[in-house]
């Protein structure tokens, strides 16, 4: 039967873009010096899964860049090479290629093939510095699988042979692409040679030092490892020797009893040693378990590799010098001592396999070793680090959905918020005596529906991980390039926020952080004169604050310079004054092509990119605010909503009208006296609220339709805030609280000035949300206008 391979394209571009995002991540996080071997084997694993994803579905110019880039991260992890800055860059280098070659198969974006054949033409020079070539690249179907380390040889073994081995490899009938390929395979290990073949089986012959569990390993992922058969050549019974029941020099035998304990765990619990050696297995007692283990590790080790099954209070441990005369139960290949890291499956497929191998009597001198299943799940000697069992439990708990079923879901959870809220109003004229049942399920319902809506708005919620995670490269590259050092933080990155504004905050926060190293941070050299580190320090943070979430983009620069903004300003023509307050000041950056840059470069300094941070910040219903002192550094915060699809809000009536005032901006509601409301000529009307002039915007003059009341005193003020500034809304009368349903009048209708959506209410009727930052911003320019006429 034919696969369909394209239906898991999808997957493997989802992946790959994760696994370079995290590759990326470690590089930058590297210790020159002292590079975590952890952090190496990671990077190592996400090229190598790449590889063998790419191989999978036939694209060979990536496989091609994985391989030597792989070749050459094993020789720095296995200590052959010195990882140096040079490496880091080229490794950031071959991701940033990767991920071009990735879309230009995912969307049929063009590729650069000659930055392509540069990077490969220096992973290859980096590779072979050390005077030993890199293997070439698979030209077919490649599915590599990552090395194990040498197992250590037992006394038996480095009498016989302590160089290379030669093996004899028979492979059964295969299509000759699948040959070529192991071929090309094997010859990561050695030196392979093509012999005639055995009927329809092909034969191979493989000088290497690399053990039988390795060629193992290597076999398996390609063919059915229960017709392969690897003969080693001109030795006198090696292999059987390493399968005696009697303790190899070096090793040692443990009894390993288990009192009561489930069938399924002790069959786990024996697949869990037999990682570690030999494992006999003795008869039950009553409920008391037991079995003998043959192995070099040590008595810890064997009762931390056993605590991932059963208590290790149950668990007993004694030494013992010899093993029963019991069958033993042979350790699968490539396992004992195995390296943890070999992902066969390419982190596509789940590998839940259990192998084992038991030898075909044969005569000497040659030692034929018959594989019956082909071990494909991961090897330790070691318990994993709890954050690897959480990685491994959350792989098999989450599942990918499509974003478009995602709002599919939040659509229909938005119609049923709408249509509870019907219900809602029709029942609240009941009697609540007569109808105490009735009005007992609807406020059920109303909770429940709330619930409801908060966990389906959880899906779309995103955490800013996803946008910081993009920041640490571009600052590297940037400070670099300016000749700058940054120390970059993060705070905060497990903040959550919805997932259509994750996607636009990308942009606005980008141009930020450039703009801080470009203009904030100063060069090693100023900052040593002024006293401070050399090293300049950017940070990004997120944090909740009430129904909002506030960025901040903060450095310790030199701060803005309040002299040369207000003198270009007046250069520009821009109504300003020496006496203005600094928070006015510095929301003078945001003005349409201002720039304080003395010279234009491919950074900054051409006037274009503050205005339009503010501009998709707004349109996002959120707000700018910058704090700033000269010679300490900027903090640029930005706050916004954490969603955009449902809203609470505060209805409010105008003449006939109702409106929908987002919760978030309102500060309080009041109805003023005569004496609070002021005329002051070119300003139009201020109400004094407590020790503060508001000035006063009424809602039908704003919309032009007919109040009820016409007289503040008559009316209901809300007092609302936007932008770091207050304004009172005068309006008829105050309808109630409630949760709506953001709906999107610009594309069912057309963009209206003060409106920024539209809901339905619980009558059926369509209610405006107000805009209250174009209000503000549109009161002021009508009381300008009146006060020129």
């Amino acid at each position: 039967m034919t696969i369909d391979m394209s239906q898991f394209y999808q997957v493997f571009f989802d992946e790959s873009d994760e696994l370079l995002a995290e590759a990326e991540r470690l590089l930058l996080e590297l210790d020159i010096e002292n590079p975590s071997s952890e952090d190496l084997n990671a990077i190592f694993r996400a090229a190598h899964s790449i590889k063998g994803g790419a191989a999978t579905f036939g694209m060979t110019d990536m496989t091609e860049i994985t391989h030597v880039l792989e070749n050459l991260l094993d020789r720095i992890r296995k200590n052959e090479m010195k990882l140096q800055a040079e490496h880091v860059d080229v490794f950031l280098a071959a991701k940033d290629i990767l991920k071009m070659q990735l879309d230009g198969h995912r969307n049929g974006s063009a590729v650069d093939e000659d930055a392509v054949s540069d990077i490969k033409v220096t992973l290859h020079t980096l590779a072979q510095e050390g005077g030993q070539a890199i293997a070439p690249p698979p030209q077919a179907l490649s599915l590599a699988v990552e090395k194990s380390e040498e197992i250590k040889p037992t006394k038996a073994a480095t009498q016989v042979d302590s160089a290379t081995k030669q093996y004899q490899v028979q492979l059964p009938e295969l299509p000759e692409k699948d040959v070529i390929a192991l071929t090309e395979e094997l010859k990561l290990l050695g030196e392979v040679e093509s012999l005639p073949p055995e009927g329809k089986r092909h034969v191979l012959k493989l000088a290497t030092e690399e053990s039988v569990d390795n060629i193992v390993a290597i076999c398996s992922f390609i063919i059915d490892a229960d017709d392969l058969s690897i003969t080693e050549l001109g030795a006198d019974n090696l292999v059987s020797q390493a399968q005696g029941k009697n303790t190899v020099s070096g090793q040692s035998g443990f009894l390993i009893e288990v009192p009561e304990v489930l069938e399924k765990d002790w069959a786990t619990l024996i697949a869990e040693l037999e990682l570690l050696g030999k494992v006999f297995v003795q008869p039950v007692v009553g409920n008391l378990h037991a079995l003998w283990l043959e192995t070099e590790e040590s008595r810890d080790s064997i009762l931390a590799v056993s605590s991932f099954v059963v208590d290790v209070d149950k668990i007993r441990v004694t030494t013992q010098e010899a093993a029963p005369e019991v069958e033993a139960i042979q350790p699968q290949p490539a396992q004992a001592k195995a390296n943890p890291l070999d992902e066969g499956d390419f982190g596509l497929f789940d590998s839940n396999h259990v192998a084992k191998v038991a030898p075909d009597p044969v005569p000497k001198p040659e030692t034929v070793v018959q594989v019956k299943e082909a071990p494909l799940e991961n090897k330790r000697v070691a318990p994993r680090r709890e954050a690897d069992k959480a990685a491994a439990s959350q792989e098999t708990t989450s599942i990918r959905v499509g974003i478009e079923k995602v709002d599919q879901l939040i659509n229909l959870v938005g119609e049923l918020v709408i249509t509870q809220a019907m219900i809602e109003q029709r029942t609240g004229s009941l009697d609540p005596m007569l109808h105490e049942r009735l009005l007992n399920s609807v406020g059920q319902l109303t909770r429940n529906t709330r619930d409801l809506q908060e966990a389906v708005m959880s899906i779309r919620m995103m955490p800013m991980d996803y946008v910081f995670s993009r920041f640490p490269r571009m600052v590297r590259d940037l400070a670099s390039k300016l000749g700058k050092k940054v120390e970059f933080v993060t705070n905060g990155a497990a903040t959550e926020l919805d997932k259509g504004l994750i996607e636009r905050i990308v942009d606005p926060l980008t141009h930020l952080v450039r703009n801080s190293i470009d203009h904030g941070v100063e060069s090693p050299e100023v900052r040593a004169a002024a006293g401070k580190n050399p090293i300049g320090r950017l940070a990004l943070s997120a944090g909740h604050q009430g129904g909002n979430i506030v960025i901040e983009v903060s450095d310790d620069g030199g701060g803005l310079n309040r002299e040369r903004i207000l003198a270009k300003a007046k250069s520009s023509g821009l109504n300003v004054s020496d006496n203005m307050p600094d928070g006015d000041v510095w929301q003078l950056i945001f003005a349409p092509g201002f720039s304080t840059a003395e010279k234009v470069t491919d950074v900054s300094g051409r006037g274009v990119g503050m205005d339009v941070v503010k501009r998709n910040i707004t349109a996002m219903g959120g707000v700018v605010d910058i704090r700033s002192a000269a010679g300490y550094g900027t903090t640029i915060s930005i706050s916004l909503p954490l969603t955009l699809a449902i809203l609470d809000g505060m209805s409010v009536r105008v003449g006939e009208e109702v409106y929908i005032l987002p919760l978030s901006f309102v500060v309080e509601s009041l109805q003023p006296s005569a004496s609070d409301v002021k005329d002051v000529t070119g300003q139009g009307r201020l109400v004094k609220v407590r020790e503060d002039y508001l000035p006063l915007i009424p809602l039908y003059q704003m919309f032009d339709i007919e109040p009820l009341y016409r007289e503040p005193e008559d009316g209901i003020l809300v007092v609302v805030q936007a932008d770091g500034k207050k304004a009172a809304l005068f309006v008829d009368e105050l309808v109630g609280q409630q949760q709506v349903v953001v709906k999107n009048l610009e594309s069912n209708y057309r963009k209206v000035a003060g409106i920024s959506g539209a809901t339905i209410l619980g009558d059926g009727g369509v209610s405006l949300i107000l805009d209250v930052t174009n209000l503000l911003r549109s009161s002021r320019q009508l009381i300008t206008e009146a006060s020129i006429h």
